[in-house]
Order: C-alpha cells, then structure tokens, then sequence
C-alpha cells in the first residue's frame, strides 16, 4: 500500500513536469532541434582525415624521373598541388601565409643518384604549426617517394641483368571495423554521447532551481510528496524527451551519416536509457544543490560540456593523457557510454565485452540518484 501511494505520488509528480515541459513551446522545440543541429554541425565540420594535403613542388633535376615523382604527388588524393616554385623564398612565403603546408623540394641528381643505385635525397619542408597534421602529412609523403624509387631501382636492376630487387618487407595490412579509415564513422558515435550529455544535463539543471525561484516549491513542500519522489518524478519527465533526443541522433547518425550499426539496436536502446537516466540525475543534483538558475546553468554546462568533450576519449585518447587526467576520466560517465557507442556501431560486440562499461554507468546512476535526494532532502528540512 505505501508504495502504491509513493508511487502514484512519483506518477503526478512526472505528469506535472510533464505538463510544464509542454506548455513551454519554445523550450520543447529547442530540445529537439538543437542535439540534430549540433550532430550535424559537428558531423560535418568535425573531421580527422587528412587529405588534400596543400603541397608546393621545387624541382631542381628537371628529369622524366622527377616529373613521374610530381605526377605521382598530383595523382594521389592525399595531396593538392598548388604549383611549381623555382627558389626556397617562394616556399617560405606560401607557408608563411598559411597557404602551403607540405614543400617537395627534389634536388639536382636525384635521377642520378636513384638509377646508379646511391642514395638519393629528396627534402620535404612542412608548416609544423599543427604538429599532428604535418606528422601526418610526413608520412604520406614519405611512403610514396620510398615507393617509387623502389620502383624505379628495380627496373633499373631489372634492365641491367641484375635480377629483381625484393622488398624486404612485404606487409599486408587489414584494417578492422573501420576498413575505410574515415572519421566520421569514429566521430558520430562519440558525437551522440557528448549531445545526450549535454542536452539531458542542461535541461534538468533548471527544474528544482526554477521552482524555488517561481515559489512553487513551497506548493510542494505543502504536499505529502518526498524528495526521492520530486527526483524521480522529474526524472521520468526529461525521460521521455531525452529518449525522443537519442533515438533522432541514432537515426541521424545511421541513415545520414551512414555509421555503420554492426551491433543489437535494442542493446544500444537500453545503454542509452542507463546513461540518459544518470545524467540526468546530475542534472537534478545540480540543481538540488542551488536556488539560482543562472547558477545552476553555468555548473550544468561546466561539468557537462567541457568533461564530455576533453576527458572521455571523444577528441583526444585517454591513453595519451597524464595519468592524473586518466585517473579523473573515471568519473565521468561519457567515458563509459563512448566505448560502448564505439562498440557497438563500428565493432558489432555484445554484453559480455561491454558488460564492466554498462555495470559502471548503473552505478553511477544510482549514486546521483542517492545524491540528488539527499541534497534535496537537506533542502527542503
């Protein structure tokens, strides 16, 4: 009989939330609207592939050797010639002005050198501004002049009666769950944990700070409903229009984008309904935790935005980080929820890989449900 009461309590409490949510138009319309308009901004904006690398050619050997060198470099997708230069002043201006990132300087006896087997020499000057991009762009350019003057040693070799000259490793690569190398595959899955983060954090934020400002919570606090019940039942409101939001970038992300979904679509349902009901749990801690709404934003977008984006592996590889930083990632859920994304989209694994992922995002919503009803509890003595 209690819990039919608390209960039925918790229900009223979700449909009065339920109401306000849509009476407010603009609010509603801005919730579902602004997780597609960031997916999309971000989906196509956003990306990690490295091509049409803007390249410079100064060709000081003027042979059929380093022409095919040139049309080499024209003909690959990597690289975007932007013309011939004649001296070094002319390619420190094109980087000075941003306008060049890789310079293929091929010295006076390259062909020389090449076809009498010697060593042959040729400088790739790079804009290391963007040290990541020109590493990158290093070793594209650095693969295909290797390729080819293996090429033309061999022939060379091979004219002379010398046999053929063997690579001495011949690797074969196999790329998995990505065979294709595009980013986008690896940024839409992190993308629609980093919205669901913000979007289900931000608009909880507001809800116990707004009724303390309007002075509806005293109308509450008149009524027999407890904390816990104020907490779930808001909870069960912004439910409903955070599962609208994760559906809608799923979908974006599959049938727009194109991300492949290997994996069971009703595992990915039920990760995104434990994630979504614990951060949204933050967001009504955060807002147990003050009686402003200008405050309760402010902390709903520091500790949402930012952890999402820097600190859950989304940008940057968490492997890479200092192990402070490492150690902090642990307690952001976004963290969690990302690999489980990147699993199962692009990976096709079930529960028993991300079963210790899911385990921790249940945790972690209970405990903030714990939180918010004890800061809320407190709030109300």
């Amino acid at each position: 009989m209690r819990f039919r009461r608390s209960a039925s309590r918790t229900l009223a409490m979700a449909r009065k939330e339920g109401l306000h949510i849509l009476r407010d138009a603009r609010s509603l319309i801005m919730a579902l609207a602004v997780p597609v308009l960031m997916l999309l901004l971000f989906g196509y904006a956003l990306t990690l592939d490295v091509d049409r690398i803007p390249t410079l050619i100064y060709d000081q050997d003027q042979t059929p050797q380093s022409r095919e060198l040139s049309a080499r470099l024209a003909g690959s997708r990597y690289f975007q010639i932007l013309g011939t230069v004649s001296d070094y002043r002319a390619i420190q201006e094109q980087i000075e002005n941003s306008r060049c990132l890789l310079a293929v300087v091929i010295p006076p006896d390259y062909s020389r050198n090449l076809l009498g087997n010697r060593e042959a020499d040729v400088q790739l000057i790079l804009d290391g501004s963007d040290s990541n991009t020109a590493s990158i762009a290093l070793g594209y350019a650095e693969a295909l002049v290797r390729a080819y003057a293996f090429e033309l040693r061999s022939e060379a070799l091979n004219r002379k009666g010398g046999g053929r000259l063997d690579a001495p490793v011949d690797a074969q690569l196999r790329v998995w769950f990505n065979s294709e190398l595009v980013s986008r595959n690896y940024i839409v899955p992190g993308l629609i944990a980093v919205i669901m983060m913000i979007i289900a954090a931000m608009i909880t934020s507001l809800t116990i700070a707004r009724e303390w400002e309007n002075g509806s919570m005293e109308q509450l606090l008149s009524t027999p409903v407890r904390a816990h019940e104020i907490v779930l039942g808001k909870m069960l409101a912004y439910f409903a229009l955070g599962l609208a939001d994760a559906i809608i970038t799923i979908a974006v992300g599959v049938f727009l984008f194109k991300v492949p979904l290997r994996g069971s679509p009703l595992l990915l349902l039920a990760t995104s309904c434990i994630f979504l009901v614990g951060v949204l749990f933050w967001g009504i801690f955060i807002s147990a935790m003050t009686r402003n709404q200008l405050m309760a934003y402010q902390m709903g977008m520091l500790t949402s935005f930012l952890p999402a984006f820097l600190l859950s592996g989304f940008v940057f590889a968490i492997e890479n980080m200092p192990v402070v930083i490492q150690v902090i990632t642990y307690f952001f859920p976004s963290r969690y929820f990302i690999t489980v994304l990147k699993g199962i989209f692009l990976k096709g694994v079930s529960v028993h890989v991300l079963w210790l992922e899911i385990v921790l995002l249940v945790v972690y919503a209970a405990v903030l449900f714990l939180g918010a009803t004890s800061r809320l509890r407190r709030k109300m003595a």
